[in-house]
């Protein structure tokens, strides 16, 4: 019987070296897998470099390995909730792809799929295809490194042929993903909103590390309840239902509303 179960997040996550690539899911501070992240902080790797939808906020998530200097690489669809972020960008620290998000998403399971590249008319007439859009800066303001120009084709018959953009699909060295519950087996459940880039970055990561609030034994998840199956997860560490999860913007009715 394959038995993926890791004791802990560090031993996890130990063979991340610096430099690595990363997969990471999570949509704003939702289903961010916040106990390998805090892991890979602590044994001090360095140079990663990262693709996730957002990155986290100042002091959570992902943002906590921002904030001490190990990224040197952010491929993302929006980063507007993080000032370090920002400044890091601008200051010409931080090496950014911006990426549409369903793009991303794509990217990120075409790659788990086994597919190299394929079209979309996402970003056909932007800087997105026509290339020049900004990565890196030179501490001055000046753009360092801009994005390359991608191949553009037209596909269709006669006056219904529309352009679609090339993309290419993405993989990782390693991913990162939570789960509401999993099995020694790597089957994965997710919660709700938890949901989100979760199943793709896991496809995406040669070796992907689960953290489950809830693991259980092979045969005991419904298998029509499975979201993600067994063949894509490597390691599985459970840390309990009591991990504290945030609000990224909590907003309720006015009392008496």
């Amino acid at each position: 019987m394959i038995d993926k179960q890791w004791a802990s997040a560090a031993e996890a996550v130990a063979d991340i070296s610096d430099g690595s690539s990363l997969a990471v899911g999570g949509f704003g501070l939702s289903g961010n897998p916040t106990a390998l992240i805090e892991a890979l902080l602590a044994q001090g790797t360095s140079g990663l470099r990262i693709v996730s939808n957002n990155c986290g906020v100042d002091d959570w998530g992902l943002g906590i390995l921002l904030a001490a200097g190990r990224i040197r690489r952010m491929t993302s669809s929006y980063v507007g909730e993080n000032k370090e972020f920002e400044r890091q960008f601008l200051s010409g620290e931080l090496e950014l792809e911006l990426t549409p998000q369903g793009t991303l998403a794509e990217k990120l399971r075409a790659g788990g799929s086994g597919i190299a590249a394929f079209y979309t008319q996402t970003g056909v007439g932007t800087q997105v295809a026509e290339g020049g859009l900004p990565q890196r800066y030179h501490p001055d303001g000046t753009v360092a490194v801009g994005s390359p120009a991608k191949d553009v084709r037209a596909f269709g018959l006669g006056d219904d042929a529309r352009e679609y953009v090339l993309e290419e699909a993405i993989t990782t060295d390693f991913a990162l993903v939570h789960a509401l519950a999993g099995d020694r087996h790597g089957n994965l459940v997710f919660n709700k909103a938890a949901r989100n880039f979760n199943p793709l970055a896991a496809m995406a990561g040669r070796i992907c590390i689960a953290q489950v609030e809830h693991l259980v034994e092979p045969g005991d998840l419904d298998p029509d309840r499975i979201h993600l199956p067994g063949v894509f997860v490597h390691r599985v560490v459970e840390v309990g239902a009591d991990a504290p999860k945030r609000i990224e913007r909590r907003t309720v009715a006015a009392e008496g509303a």
